[in-house]
C-alpha cells in the first residue's frame, strides 16, 4: 500500500503564504492523505511551533490522520524522554503515530544558539545509533542500563512500555547513516533535494548490504520520498510519483506552498492518489 502524507510548515508564514496548522491537516484529511509531518526547527526569527507539540495537537483536531515527525533533531532532547513521548502520544492517539523520525541533526546554528554542544559528523551518527538503541530498549525492556560513547542510562525504565513496535525512521544521506539505517531503522525519509532519483538506487543499495550483513533485508525498511508536487497535469504527476515507486519508494510526503495550498492539496486527493494508489 502507497502512503501519501502532506508537510504542515512549522513556521506559518506571513500574508498569503501563512499556513494555519490545524486547518492545513484537516484539508489534508478530507482530501484522502494519509498523515500529516512537520519539521524540527525550533530556534530562528520566522514564528513557528514546536514539533512534537504541533503534532499532538492536530491530532486531537482530527479523525484518521497519523503523524510523522521529519524528523525529530536528537540532540534537542535526551533519547529516553523522546522514548516516553513516543509511547505516550501513540498510545494516546489510538495508535496514530506514523513513525519516530529521527535524524542526527543538520542544523549546527541552532545547536550553538540554544547552547547545545555542535556534535561532529561522526558524533551525528553515532549519536543517532545509540538514541535508536536506547529507545527500542527502553520499548522493550523492562530496566535499562546502557553505556555508549553519546547516551547513557542507568537502570532506566519507563511504563507502560509500547503495546505495539512503534517503527523508528531516519533521514540520512551519507554512507555511515545509511548503513546504520540498514542495519537498525524501520524506515528511511530522505529529501528530493538532498537525494535526487538518480542518487537513489546507490543509496538504497548501501542500505540494502548493511541489511543483509544484519540479517535483515531492506524490504523490510519503508521508504518515504520528501518532495515537492512534480510539475504537470494529474497524468504526468502521477507517472512520475510511480517512476519513484519503481526506485523502492511506497510513501510520498509533499512539501505545498501556502498560496493556493488548500486547491493544491484538494487536487492532488481527487486527481492523483487515486491513480497511484490504483497503478502502484
Amino acid at each position: 500500500m502507497i502512503l501519501f502524507g502532506l508537510d504542515v510548515p512549522a513556521t506559518t508564514g506571513a500574508g498569503e503564504l501563512f499556513v494555519e496548522p490545524v486547518a492545513a491537516a484537516r484539508a489534508a484529511e478530507a482530501a484522502g492523505f494519509d498523515f500529516v509531518s512537520a519539521n524540527d526547527h525550533p530556534c530562528g526569527t520566522d514564528p513557528g511551533f514546536e514539533n512534537w507539540t504541533l503534532l499532538t495537537w492536530l491530532l486531537a483536531n482530527t479523525q484518521r490522520l497519523r503523524v510523522l515527525p521529519r524528523v525529530l533533531g536528537v540532540p534537542y532532547r535526551r533519547p529516553p524522554m523522546v522514548a516516553k513521548m513516543a509511547e505516550t502520544l501513540d498510545r494516546l492517539s489510538g495508535g496514530r503515530l506514523l513513525g519516530l523520525g529521527l535524524g542526527g541533526g543538520s542544523a549546527d546554528h541552532e545547536f550553538r544558539a540554544f547552547g547545545i554542544g555542535v556534535p561532529s559528523p561522526r558524533d551525528k551518527v553515532d549519536g543517532l545509533t545509540e538514541a535508536i538503541q536506547v529507545i527500542r530498549g527502553l520499548w522493550t525492556q523492562p530496566s535499562l542500563t546502557f553505556a555508549g560513547r553519546i547516551h547513557h542510562t542507568e537502570d532506566a525504565t519507563i511504563t507502560p512500555r509500547p503495546e505495539r513496535p512503534i517503527p523508528i525512521w531516519v533521514g540520512t544521506y551519507g554512507p555511515r547513516a545509511l548503513a546504520m539505517t540498514g542495519r537498525l531503522a524501520d524506515g528511511w525519509i530522505p529529501s528530493l533535494g538532498h537525494a535526487p532519483p538518480e542518487a537513489i538506487p546507490a543509496m538504497r543499495e548501501r542500505i540494502a548490504r548493511a541489511a543483509d550483513a544484519a540479517g535483515r533485508s531492506i524490504e523490510e525498511i519503508s521508504g518515504c520520498y520528501y518532495l515537492d508536487v512534480p510539475a504537470g497535469g494529474a497524468d504526468e504527476v502521477a507517472e512520475t510519483l510511480l517512476s519513484y515507486v519503481r526506485l523502492g519508494f511506497t510513501a510520498f510526503n509533499f512539501a505545498v506552498p501556502g498560496a493556493g495550498r488548500d486547491e493544491r492539496v484538494a487536487w492532488l486527493g481527487a486527481e492523483v492518489l487515486p491513480l497511484v494508489r490504483q497503478a502502484g
